[in-house]
């Protein structure tokens, strides 16, 4: 069965808007890894949204850095799935829409042969995470204390404590710490 992985990065004090980042070139190295050891891209339609067409337009001009270029190569190539029940189509071939149970679809993919499956975001992979369906967390933690924006897991509700075993620190120049965790 294919592991179920969230990513996402985050401040020193949990905030998880984009616009506090700008990922170096090892950040997206390191991301770049991660969809490589993945065989189907999750999101929800806002996740979705960020994510697409921004880096299938890097993907097809090329306009990044060598690191940012290649992130959007892989990212490109990778099929993916949106939960939504307001997204009407996708603009590309790549992308499926999906809109029935999020439990029992999710169940079915993690079943299918293949790669790990990889999500990221706020709203939808707490939803994935309240139903116990996430295997793997890997939390990115940057330096900088924001002070605003959307805190991670706002508003999720466990129906226990969830128990996380660290498997892995990888300590960036920039400050940044990749933190990977497994559930117990």
């Amino acid at each position: 069965m294919r592991n179920l992985i969230y990513a996402i990065t985050t401040t020193l004090d949990g905030r998880c808007d984009h616009t506090h980042f700008n990922p170096d070139e090892k950040l997206l190295e390191y991301f770049t890894n991660l969809l490589q050891d993945t065989g189907l891209l999750v999101y929800g339609r806002k996740t979705y949204e960020l994510m697409v067409p921004y880096w299938p337009d890097i993907a097809r001009t090329q306009s990044q850095t060598k690191a940012g270029n290649e992130f959007a190569r892989t990212f490109d190539f990778l099929p993916k799935v949106v939960f939504s029940r307001s997204l009407e189509r996708t603009e590309d071939g790549n992308t499926k829409i999906i809109r029935a149970n999020l439990q029992d679809e999710i169940l079915k993919l993690k079943r299918e042969p293949g790669k790990n499956i990889l999500t990221g975001g706020v709203n939808f992979p707490s939803q994935l995470i309240e139903l116990g369906l996430v295997d793997e967390f890997r939390f990115v933690v940057g330096p900088i204390l924001a002070g605003e924006g959307r805190l991670l897991m706002e508003g999720i509700s466990l129906p226990r404590k969830l128990q996380l075993t660290l498997v892995e620190s990888k300590p960036f120049e920039s400050g940044y710490v990749a933190l990977r965790y497994l559930k117990q």
